[in-house]
This record gives structure tokens, sequence and C-alpha cells, in this order.
């Protein structure tokens, strides 16, 4: 099973014998590598021509677009097709068959996975990439690993890796890790710190700072954005600036995965590309002939309100860890220059890494997960941070009144068909209502929950504009979560769903406000 000797040039084969040793004397191994060092892209092979391993490989990626890229990488250094040594299963799409011995799978799925089979049969490694993202996902799936290697699997290996892991956090909790470093294989970046004009229109300011970096430099660029809206509009303000040889690609989350990948592949000869991103580009992903980064320096995370039960984008600096990141986008392939659009001052003041999402997030989903794992006390588990007992108890609240949980906070039979559906509790109890009123019911919860679950950006939902989608995703989607049982989408029942998931929401609204769709 050999997969070129050109990959083995990668900088992680200096470090590869001190991972296998590592993984068979300890349960759980840190590995720090920077941006293509090829830990991603060549470890996971490497570990499975070794043979050090008699079960699976489970690769976990943050987002679907990195992990059905990364599988299409790796089997095709096998000369083979996705689906055979190697392949992925994310929410709505998979490729896997008895033959795969290596899957690259997305939070939500490897999560499911403990859920559903807590001694992970027939898995000898689980590999959690990027962990420095520390979303609420691969928190509670490393809560859950440990909890497995020490009650049920001690043979079971967990390797952690990162190009910016927060070392004091996670080394505190995993006393006894080794840490392994490995170089990165990057070209040298020339960072430059350019303070835009706040009395401009930021969108303006955005244009203007790209065209200057564009007419000095070769080569294609990516320019990181907050958020989808501000991604259209830049781009509508450089359409008809550019010259006809640049192409503009968006990239963010809620495009489909063939609208993400034209972004991601390799322009024609003679053409240039300017990608405008939101931060799902800031790790993983390889996008083809960058050498120019702009970075706003500013992102939109989500943060939960305690007293409004509110979830609500929220634009803020980006940590200095995002910075490192975001500038090593334009070395992977060339030397190349990043201009951050901040004073050099406003970036050292950023806090050193973001803030975890587990300290942020509504938790209902999180809690309900960890009643489902039959622990009532969230100190049963180990965790990078404890979440707060406020953020706790308006999970629970929430839970109580979609019916998941008693008064004594155990799991009621609701709940437990809730936690099944493998989805933000509100939609869990929406499809658990209406699979037990009728097909079409079902059919129409569905289609609801497949757009709420992946809302789009900067547009406002309503009832009518639901009843019309025919995005291929949420096809899919809803395909999936109708469980093919043959009911038909009737508009009419839209409201008595949502008042089924939005319980709190009800009677806080005025009239005009009851046709839109809450999308947090």
């Amino acid at each position: 099973m050999s997969h070129g000797a050109c990959v083995h040039l990668l900088p992680i084969f200096d470090v590869t014998e001190k991972i296998v040793t590592a993984l068979k004397q300890s349960p759980q191994v840190l590995l720090h590598a920077p941006t293509g060092a090829g830990k991603s892209t060549a470890l996971p092979l490497y570990l499975l021509e070794q043979n050090c391993f008699d079960g699976k490989i489970i690769l976990l990626e943050p987002r679907r677009i990195a992990a059905k890229s990364i599988a299409y990488r790796l089997a095709n250094q096998l000369n083979e097709e996705v689906g055979n040594t190697v392949g992925y299963r994310m929410k709505a799409e998979s490729k896997v068959s008895s033959k795969t011995r290596l899957e690259v799978v997305t939070e939500g799925v490897l999560n499911r996975m403990l859920q559903q089979d807590p001694e992970l049969t027939g898995v000898s490694l689980v590999m959690l990439d990027e962990f420095h993202e520390r979303s609420l996902q691969a928190d509670l799936a490393l809560a859950l690993l440990l909890d497995v290697q020490m009650g049920l699997r001690d043979d079971l290996r967990v390797l952690i890796m990162s190009a910016t892991l927060d070392n004091q956090k996670i080394t505190s909790l995993l006393l006894d890790a080794p840490m392994i470093s490995a170089q990165g294989r990057s070209y040298p970046v020339e960072r430059v710190y350019f303070p835009i004009n706040t009395h401009q229109p930021f969108e303006q300011e955005i244009a203007t700072m790209a065209l200057r970096l564009l007419a000095q430099e070769t080569g294609s660029m990516l320019i990181f954005l907050p958020g989808s809206a501000e991604i259209v509009r830049v781009a509508d303000i450089l359409k008809d600036k550019v010259d006809d040889n640049i192409l503009l690609f968006p990239l963010y989350g809620a495009l489909s995965l063939a609208e993400q990948q034209k972004a991601i592949e390799p322009t024609e000869k003679g053409y240039r590309k300017i990608v405008l991103a939101t931060n799902i580009a800031e790790t993983s992903l390889t996008i083809e002939g960058i050498r120019l980064v702009l970075d706003s320096a500013i992102e939109k995370r989500a943060q939960f309100d305690l007293k409004s039960g509110v979830t609500s984008l929220v634009r803020q600096r980006i940590s200095q860890s995002s910075q490192t990141q975001r500038a090593g986008r334009a070395g992977r392939l060339d030397a190349g220059i990043c201009w951050h659009l901040i004073s050099q001052e406003q970036a050292e003041r950023v806090a050193s890494h973001q803030i975890p999402e587990i300290l942020t997030s509504d938790l209902s989903s999180l809690w309900l997960s960890v009643l489902q794992w039959g622990c009532r006390d969230i100190n049963q588990l180990s965790w990078l941070d404890t979440p707060t007992p406020q953020a706790l108890n308006a999970a629970k609240d929430l839970l109580y009144r979609l019916g998941a949980i008693d008064k004594q906070d155990g799991l009621t039979p609701r709940g437990l068909r809730m936690a099944q559906w493998g989805i933000e509790p509100r939609l869990a109890a929406i499809l658990d209502y209406a699979s037990e009123q009728s097909d079409n019911h079902l059919a129409t919860a569905a289609r609801l929950c497949a757009i709420l679950e992946e809302p789009p950006r900067g547009q406002e939902i309503n009832l009518e504009w639901v009843s019309q989608q025919k995005n291929m995703f949420w096809t899919r989607r809803e395909k999936q979560l109708s469980q093919h049982r043959k009911g038909i989408f009737c508009p009419e029942l839209l409201g008595s769903l949502l008042a089924v998931g939005f319980p709190d929401r009800i009677g806080d609204c005025s009239p005009p406000c009851r046709a839109r769709l809450p999308t947090s």
C-alpha cells in the first residue's frame, strides 16, 4: 500500500516513529504540527501501512468540506476510489464499505457513533484533527473518549492534533500524555499590518485593499471576512473592478459542498482567483494557488445569551492563533504575503486563543448527550473547560420545556427518542412530535428542520420561503430526516411544528413576526 515517495518528504515523517512508539505506550498522545506538516494528509496512511492497529482508524475533521477533500486526497494517494480503504461519513452523506479501514468523519458523526456503540467496536485509533478550534462537539467527543478509555477500552488510542494547541490547558487535563512536535512545511510569509479607515464603509475598504494588493503582487488571493453577507457585498464591489482573468469564489459554511469545492480547486492556466471566505478556510483546506492573504481580522461567532435564551452571531476580533493560521494560508505553495487589516498593537492585544464554544454556547445539545451517556452530573466526565452552572441550568430549563427531561432532571421517554435523532434538541422535539402525528407531519418537519439546521446567512426565512426551497443539501437531509416515509409537505402545519420546538418564544413576537422562522 505505497502512496508515493514524494509524500514521505513531508515534515511529519521526521516524527512518525516517535508517534507510533507513543501510541503503543500511552492512551492519549498530543501532536503539535504546524500547517503543511502532513498530519491529516499523510500520517493516517502511514499508520495504516505500519499495521500498528488491528482495527479501524477514525480521523475527525471539524468541517464537511475538509472531511470530504481529505478523504479524496488520501484515497487518491492509494490510487483508489473513496469508499474502499478510505471512506468518509458526515451528516446526510457517506461513502464507506466493508473494506474501509480509515474513516474521515465530522464531529456529530463521531459522537453518534459513541452513543450507539460506546466501546467503538472495531476501532483502534481516533485522531482528533484541528483540536485547537475547541468546538462544542470536539470537547464532548474528547470527554466521551476519555470515559471509554477509563471504563471500557484501555486499548483504545486517541491522538489529539493541532497546529496551535493551548498546551497548558490540555496538558493539565492529560498529565501523562506525551507531546510530540513536528516542523511545518510552509514557505516564508511576509506579514504586514494595515489598519483600515473605520470611518469608511467596511466592505469598500476591504475591496480597495484587495485591489491594491492584487496590483502589487502575483498569484491568487484569499480574503477572510466575518460572514456571508460581507462576502456577497465585497464580491459585488470587486466583480466590476477586477480584470477578466480574475475569478471570484465565495467560501462559507452554508454553501453546498459542490460550491465550496469550486473555491478550493485550481484555476485554469492564465487565470487568477480571489476566494472570499469566512474562518472556514483557516485550517485543514489547501486552496490551490493562494499566495496572497487579506485578513479583515474579524470573525462572527455564535454567542448564547443566558437571559434571552437566544444565540446570535457576534462580530469580534480574531485571536492571535487565528491570525497565525490565516497568515499561514499564504505560505502553503510558495512564498507569500499577508496583510492584516489591523494595527500591530491591536493584533498583539487580542487573546492568544479563541474562547472555547463550551463557554459561550447553548448547552442543551451537550446536556442531552451527557444524559444519554448515562451521567447525571457534569463532573462525572473530564472536561478541558467545565461548563458554568448558569449555562447548564439554562440548558436544563429548555430541555424541560421541550419535554426531554422531568423535574428530577432525568431523561423522559421523549428525551430518549430526541437524543436518537442526532440533531439540535429544538429540532429533535419537532421531529419526534411530527413522527407520532402522521407521515405528512414528518415530511413537513423534515424540510423545516433541514433548513433550520443549516440556515442561509443574511436572509430572513419565512414560512412561504420554506415551502419553495429546492437546495440539494437540504433535499438530501430532508429525505434522511423523513426516514423514507411517504408523506407530503404541508405548509399549513409549519406553525404548529414551530410551537413544539420553540415553546419559549411563543407570545414574544408581535403578529407580523409570527410568520418568520427563528434561526437561533
